[in-house]
């Protein structure tokens, strides 16, 4: 599948060796492609050499989209893309925006929600960000089986986001969809909780688990 990610910080970089890894056609989108270097280098692992362009050629070409960019800067870069090269694709968004104070720059309706609404002919599903970038592509170096969480209005979008989770080694049992994209609040939220939690064991190497009633 030609995957385009857009954004080259820590999570798209992880995203990108991951799926690449698992065979798929990635190239990287970056505001500034001629400033980004992610190339291979002596005796690394097949798939660290990335095909880095602009955001515009990076989505033209993709049949799936993903938002790693900043969560405050996310839809005017995605404007910046345009309608068109974006339309009917499913974009797997698993950005979340915080303020200069660490608060939440979508405190109301989530960012997944705002992209929908701006991008109607998009397909967008929320997951991957209640995890930090090391663990979305590295689920088996937990102790135990965490979950990680869908939010979209396409059921055929989310099943489609459920394949490539699995290329990533996430199994289809610690999938959870939650539902509809307005339900992508309750991820982007649980970022605040997500913080607590690093301070408290001094790690982001984490994941949650939910357990069903006995």
């Amino acid at each position: 599948m030609k995957i385009a990610i857009l954004g080259t910080g820590n999570v798209g970089r992880a995203l990108a060796r991951g799926w690449a890894r698992a065979g798929h056609d990635v190239v990287l989108g970056s505001r500034r492609p001629e400033d980004v270097h992610l190339r291979a280098e002596p005796g690394s692992e097949a798939g660290d050499d990335i095909p880095v362009t602009d955001l515009k050629g990076a989505a033209a070409g993709a049949e799936v989209v993903v938002n790693a960019t900043p969560g405050t800067a996310s839809v005017a870069l995605l404007a910046g893309v345009g309608q068109l090269p974006l339309a009917g694709k499913v974009l797997i968004d698993v950005a979340v925006g915080f303020g200069e104070d660490s608060s939440l720059s979508h405190p109301e309706e989530s960012l997944g929600e705002e992209i929908q609404r701006t991008f109607p002919d998009l397909r967008v599903v929320k997951t991957l960000c209640t995890i930090d970038a090391r663990l979305m592509v590295a689920p088996d170096s937990l102790e135990g089986p965490s979950t990680l969480f869908l939010s979209g209005d396409d059921a055929e979008a989310k099943a489609t986001a459920a394949a490539l989770l699995h290329d990533l080694g996430w199994p289809p049992e610690s999938l959870l969809d939650l539902g509809g994209i307005t339900t992508a609040r309750g991820q982007e939220h649980y970022s605040l909780l997500f913080m607590g939690i690093a301070k408290a064991l001094g790690s982001y190497g984490f994941g949650v688990r939910v357990v069903p009633p006995a």
